[in-house]
């Protein structure tokens, strides 16, 4: 009458016995596979876990200042590199809800296997315990597997994040749910989560013919000013420069403006003409990388290690950074509308497939040579606290967007469901 679905205690019971009778006439064991063709086993509780549900009616209520997920990390000698992408990827919402909701089907010996380590890093997480954890396991898993990183020397924290997702990624990879539609071909957690795919496209400067390429990408490296390359020259004000909630009264630069520099046109010079498949030759061209897809989880890396032939440096620019991002400029969809490096704006106020939400800043402070790493991450909505390897200290949105910025996590506000 209402037109709510009710269901018939019997009808299910029913359901349950056809169902297994079918499995059992298929020679399988109670394993069924859903729309996307991976096996999933049904759940029913034990009845060891009816019983604790029985014993503990209390449930744990999350509050707004609750601070279940919070835990510091043990410095396990110079670490802190380690730490603070920890940090970052158990606040990463998408990545926690696949851990906390016993995702992970291991095909490996548990024991080598990352993805093992980093749901029990979430249990560990999200149990309750105040006392710092110790990631010894996973600091040998991560030497283990990743060679480079083994030892006690500082290491850079962007180079642990690419390490560390490249393994996971091997360890969780799935065959069987391969998509046609995601630039790497794989459909593990994190490249559903993480990958995007960034197109360059080429052009003739004699027939504007046009060669597309388009990568996967796990985050985006930007130059800064003070590097040795030349940054692109930007007029303050009057070039959108307020968009995504950044303003140029300090003069300051902002993230818009990397990300304005990182996606546009650049000259590549007589020195690297390429062979055209218009004109049958080599000639000079132009190159632009725009965003073909954009990951749920986009993470922007600012170069500020400088190593080149001549000099060693840490580049301490800083660099405003919003809590709020829209990519549409940077889409592959709105280079129609980019003059000359311009973005001519047309704010649709009610898309908002392209926009993004901070969720964590790793910092360095310190210099190239002794430096240490801290992260601030977001706990609720607006509620941020500093992570100092095993110090957790409450911190306001004015600390974290007044922080130097190293690796800037931005996580889509909306996702779109296929």
């Amino acid at each position: 009458m209402c037109q709510d679905y009710i269901y018939d205690k019997d009808m299910e019971q029913i359901a349950k016995e056809e169902q297994r009778k079918a499995w059992k006439l298929q020679g399988t064991t109670e394993c069924t596979t859903n729309v996307n063709g991976e096996k999933y086993s049904t759940w029913e509780p034990t009845k060891r876990e009816l019983e604790l549900l029985r014993h503990n009616p209390k449930r744990r209520r999350i509050t707004s200042n609750c601070t279940i997920g919070l835990r510091g990390l043990i410095n396990l000698g110079n670490t802190c590199f380690m730490n603070c992408i920890v940090q970052a990827l158990t606040h990463t919402p998408l990545l926690r809800d696949f851990f906390l909701s016993d995702r992970h089907k291991c095909e490996m010996q548990s024991n080598s296997c990352l993805v093992c380590e980093m749901s029990q890093l979430f249990q560990e997480f999200y149990s309750g315990h105040r006392s710092p954890h110790i990631p010894f396991r996973l600091l040998h898993l991560v030497w283990t597997h990743a060679r480079h990183l083994a030892g006690y020397e500082q290491q850079d924290a962007h180079e642990f994040l690419i390490a560390a997702l490249d393994v996971l990624h091997r360890h969780c990879k799935d065959d069987n749910g391969k998509k046609a539609n995601n630039p790497n071909h794989c459909n593990c957690i994190i490249d559903q989560i993480f990958t995007g795919g960034l197109q360059s496209d080429v052009t003739c400067q004699v027939c504007h013919g046009v060669s597309t390429t388009i990568d996967p990408f796990w985050d985006i490296s930007l130059d800064l000013p003070g590097s040795s390359t030349p940054f692109w020259p930007l007029s303050p004000g009057g070039d959108g420069s307020a968009l995504n909630g950044e303003s140029h009264t300090t003069g300051a630069t902002t993230l818009t403006d990397c990300l304005r520099r990182f996606t546009r046109p650049e000259h590549l010079g007589s020195s690297a003409k390429i062979k055209c498949s218009g004109c049958h030759s080599y000639q000079e061209s132009t190159k632009q990388l725009t965003m073909k897809k954009l990951p749920i989880v986009a993470c922007f890396h600012l170069k500020r290690f400088e190593h080149s032939a001549k000099l060693r440096r840490k580049i301490t620019t800083y660099v405003s950074f919003p809590l709020e991002l829209d990519m549409t400029p940077f889409m592959a969809s709105s280079k129609e509308s980019r003059m000359n490096g311009q973005y001519q704006q047309t704010v649709d106020p009610f898309n908002n497939d392209n926009k993004y939400s901070l969720f964590a800043v790793v910092n360095h402070q310190g210099t190239l040579e002794s430096g240490h790493y801290t992260t601030f991450i977001r706990q609720h909505k607006d509620q941020w606290f500093k992570c100092d390897d095993a110090i957790i200290t409450k911190a306001s949105i004015k600390d974290v967007l007044d922080s130097e910025g190293y690796l800037l996590f931005y996580h889509k506000q909306f996702l779109e469901y296929e």
